[in-house]
C-alpha cells in the first residue's frame, strides 16, 4: 500500500512556514504523512528556525498581530514579514493595525455574544419554554 503524500506547499502550510522560505530539498519533495508527523514531532534545526525567526506566511503573520488576513491586506501587508518585524509593530502600532486589532475584537466579541444567545435558546427549548416564532 502507498503512503498518502501530498506536496510540499501543504505541507508547509501544515507547519505553519512559508515555502519560499524552506530549503530547496523540501521545496522540491513529496512528503509523505509519516514524514510530515516526524516534522512536527522533532523539527530540524532550520524548520525551528523558520518558526522563530520568520519570513511568516499571511495567516500566521495575521495571528501573531491579532487581524484577519483581510485585515493584513488593508494595512498594506502584502509581503511574509519576520518575527521581528511583528515585533515592532506591536510596540510602535500604527493607525491601521489599532484599528484592524479593535475590530477583530469586535467581531470576536458578536461572536461570542451571539454563541452565548444560541446556547440560551437551545436550553430554553430543551426546558420546554418554546416562546419563539421560529423566525
Amino acid at each position: 500500500m502507498k503512503p498518502q503524500s501530498m506536496k510540499a506547499e501543504t505541507a508547509a502550510k501544515k507547519l505553519g512556514i512559508l515555502l519560499d522560505a524552506a530549503p530547496e530539498e523540501f521545496r522540491a519533495a513529496v512528503i509523505t504523512r509519516d514524514e510530515l508527523a516526524a516534522l512536527q514531532a522533532d523539527p530540524p534545526e532550520w524548520l525551528e528556525t523558520l518558526r522563530r525567526e520568520g519570513p511568516h506566511p499571511r495567516n500566521v503573520v495575521a495571528a501573531k498581530l491579532g487581524v484577519s488576513n483581510s485585515g493584513l491586506a488593508r494595512g498594506g501587508v502584502t509581503e511574509p514579514i519576520t518575527t521581528a518585524e511583528i515585533k515592532a509593530l506591536l510596540e510602535a502600532p500604527p493607525a491601521w493595525l489599532v484599528q484592524e486589532r479593535a475590530t477583530q475584537a469586535a467581531v470576536r466579541a458578536e461572536k461570542i455574544r451571539v454563541a452565548d444567545r444560541d446556547k440560551e435558546r437551545a436550553a430554553r427549548r430543551a426546558a420546554g419554554g418554546g416562546g419563539g416564532s421560529g423566525v
